[in-house]
Order: structure tokens, then C-alpha cells, then sequence
């Protein structure tokens, strides 16, 4: 499947491919910044001629630095990708972590969620959370707050049933445990202390999830959060620490 340049040989047009512009490991997400295109000459199939066709896919194998992308080597998200060839790992970056969250038609704008792609939260949150016993309740209100952005989608499941293959075409491929077309969960990569934040917000509060642009997608961590740096900087979170830092009494 593929090659790198010069794989296709011989003599033929000179077309554009889109190629890989650094090494891209299994499971990983596509990115702009991990392709380039390269003009070429010889024959070759199913290959790019446009960066962005790649981009928001998953890399069904470990893709070497210069290999041309081709659509075999993708696939839409990662419940494509068979347990027999993923890794035992998932792409978190150092000091990062996966957590899972529930997600429905609803909540999780109709499916349209996949993997690399980027949401935002907002929370529906009663103000009797963050009221003390010594402090007189009022009538009861409810504020709506977003609480989280550009959190980055690593994992989606179980899979969206009857997706197609990266290069549309082909038959359809259904999770087997999937009992719907919308997924139930997605997963996300946070650090340790928003994942503290986020569990209670979880327990106490209504969740609802938009889709951002991807013109507005952030570039996918490489190294610890200094604000957060391993999962020994959490120490818990209490309704005095969301409010402090979500302000939803303000």
C-alpha cells in the first residue's frame, strides 16, 4: 500500500500526492502539520492530491516520515481500526490522560463527533450547588455556563455503524457491539486536574457538547501542561473550586 517517493518509478505525468511530512503513528489523528504535498511523476493509486482530503482522519498503520498517504493506509475513526493491529496505547501526549464521557443524538450533535476532532462543553449548573448552609438560598436558578474548549476527540465507541472507507467507497463496516448509528461515548485527552473538573461536573451538572469549526482547531499537545504537568499536581475538586474557577455565581 503506497511507498515513499520514488516508490511509483518509471515515466508518467508529474502529479501532486499529498506525503507524509513527519512520522505518524497508528491511531493517530491526521493533522495539517503532518503532511505535505510533493509533485511526483510515475503512476500511483489512490493517493491525495489535496492535504485537507487527509485531514480528521485516522492513520490505520504506523506511517513513515515521506511515505505517500494513501486511502488505504486511513480510515474515518478508530472503531475501523481491527484489535488485532491497534496498539495497547493511545496517543496521549506526556502528562495527558483519557477520559471517557457519555454522549447521545443530542448531546453529542447528532454523530457527527469523530476522532481529531475538537469540542466545546457547556454546563447547566442549579446556583444551590455552590451555596454554604450558612449562607441564605434563594429561589432556585439555573445557570449555563461553556466550562471547557478544544478539548481534542481521541476515541470514539463503540463505532459509528455503517461508516465508510477513508476513500468513500466500498462496502460499509459495522460494529458488531453497536446497537444504533449514533455512538454512546467519547473519549477525550485532558489533563489529570480538568478531569477532576470534568467528573464533577459529570455528577452534578447537565453536559451538552457543540462541534468547533476546523478552522478554529488547535494544534494537538506535545509535552505536559504547565499548569498541570502530571497526574500527582490534582488534589480534588470541590463546588468552592468550580465556582472560584468558573464563576457561576458571578
Amino acid at each position: 500500500m503506497g511507498g515513499t517517493l520514488g516508490g511509483g518509478g518509471g515515466s508518467g505525468p508529474s502529479i501532486d500526492v499529498v506525503v507524509a511530512a513527519t512520522a505518524i503513528p497508528q491511531r493517530a489523528a491526521i493533522r495539517t502539520e503532518d503532511l505535505q504535498v510533493e509533485k511526483v511523476s510515475g503512476v500511483f493509486i489512490n493517493t491525495y492530491a489535496k492535504a485537507s482530503d487527509a485531514v480528521g482522519k485516522v492513520a490505520e498503520i504506523n506511517i513513515s516520515k515521506g511515505t505517500i498517504i494513501t486511502s488505504d493506509m486511513l480510515v474515518i475513526d478508530l472503531g475501523q481500526i481491527s484489535a488485532s493491529t491497534a496498539p495497547a496505547y493511545l496517543p496521549l501526549a506526556q502528562g495527558y490522560v483519557a477520559i471517557t464521557v457519555p454522549t447521545s443524538e443530542q448531546q453529542g450533535v447528532a454523530g457527527h463527533i469523530v476522532v481529531g476532532d475538537y469540542i466545546t462543553m457547556i454546563s447547566s449548573a442549579q446556583t444551590s450547588l455552590f451555596q454554604t448552609a450558612t449562607k441564605a438560598s434563594g429561589p432556585p436558578t439555573t445557570v449555563v455556563k461553556t466550562v471547557f474548549t478544544n478539548m481534542r476527540i481521541i476515541g470514539v465507541g463503540p463505532a459509528i455503524i455503517a461508516t465508510q472507507p477513508a476513500n468513500g467507497s466500498g462496502t460499509s463496516t459495522t460494529n458488531p457491539g453497536a446497537v444504533g448509528g449514533v455512538s454512546s461515548s467519547l473519549t477525550l485527552e485532558v489533563t489529570q486536574c480538568d478531569a477532576e473538573y470534568l467528573v464533577w461536573f459529570l455528577q452534578n451538572t447537565q453536559l451538552r457538547y457543540t462541534l468547533e469549526s476546523f478552522h478554529d482547531y488547535l494544534a494537538a499537545p506535545t509535552g505536559p501542561d504547565s499548569s498541570c504537568p502530571n497526574v500527582l499536581a490534582a488534589h480534588g475538586v470541590t463546588a468552592d473550586d468550580v465556582n472560584k474557577r468558573f464563576t457561576f455565581t458571578k
